[in-house]
């Protein structure tokens, strides 16, 4: 597909998109389990050999893929996210101590990182009061409930999967595969996308767009997905 490249935000590949992710890097992906994950971003960085990564995500790939193949690379040094549950590669590392994991709740996971894209420091929060998760925070009372300090989630890079975009970098996602994607790219220095449809600036309408190009520095037409399903249930009949 050929779109002119008016505002330099078209890439030719997800291996050019992503060449300057470096190691040691902060780098959050969005996807949940791994509906929505940028399959073609994962398979760029895993291909980049890129070391000591911190990655951010809801729970680092599963079952050997999405972003664990970079755990079976040995491509990350740590890991922030919400679960570990169906990750083998990850529970494995974090067992040997390989990999450092920070554990949220999955909801204080999402409001750190729209806390770093709003340039909010930190927030209290109720989540955790009295369990592991307050150990060593600021604790505080609030209309006499008691919560807990939780500090803003930032990132170098971001790797989102949209369903359209323009040139510009507008953004329409596919129902719930939107998942963290809008507060990562707002958390992020540099936010790359992939598509698996790229249109001409204009054919989105205002009140389509579920995420502004003004958060987006790269754009990549996505390819060959696999989109696998953890568990297939299907109705008896």
């Amino acid at each position: 597909m050929a779109i002119e490249n008016s505002f330099q935000k078209l890439f030719p590949d997800a291996r050019s998109a992503i060449t300057d992710i470096h190691d040691g890097a902060r780098v959050m992906c969005c996807g949940f389990g791994l509906s929505g994950n940028p399959e073609n971003l994962i398979r760029a960085l895993a291909d980049s050999k890129k070391a000591a990564l911190t990655m951010i995500s809801n729970n680092c790939g599963a079952m050997g893929k999405g972003l664990a193949v970079l755990l079976q690379q040995r491509q990350v040094s740590e890991v922030i996210c919400s679960f570990i549950g169906g990750n083998k590669d990850l529970e494995e590392q974090y067992m040997s101590g390989a990999v450092k994991v920070e554990l949220n709740p999955q909801g204080t996971l999402a409001e750190r990182i729209c806390a770093g894209g709003a340039g909010i420091g930190a927030f209290f929060t109720p989540t955790g009061v009295g369990t592991v998760v307050a150990q060593g925070k600021e604790e505080r009372l609030f209309d006499g409930r008691r919560m807990i300090l939780e500090t803003a989630i930032k990132a170098d890079f971001a790797l989102i999967r949209a369903k359209v975009a323009d040139p510009f970098g507008n953004l329409r996602f596919y129902r719930t595969s939107q998942n963290f994607a809008p507060g990562m790219a707002m958390a992020a220095r540099v936010t790359v996308v992939e598509a698996e449809r790229i249109v001409p600036l204009g054919e989105l309408g205002p009140d389509d767009i579920h995420l502004p190009g003004i958060f987006v520095q790269r754009v990549v037409l996505g390819e060959s997905y696999e989109n696998p399903i953890e568990f297939r249930t299907t109705r008896p009949g």
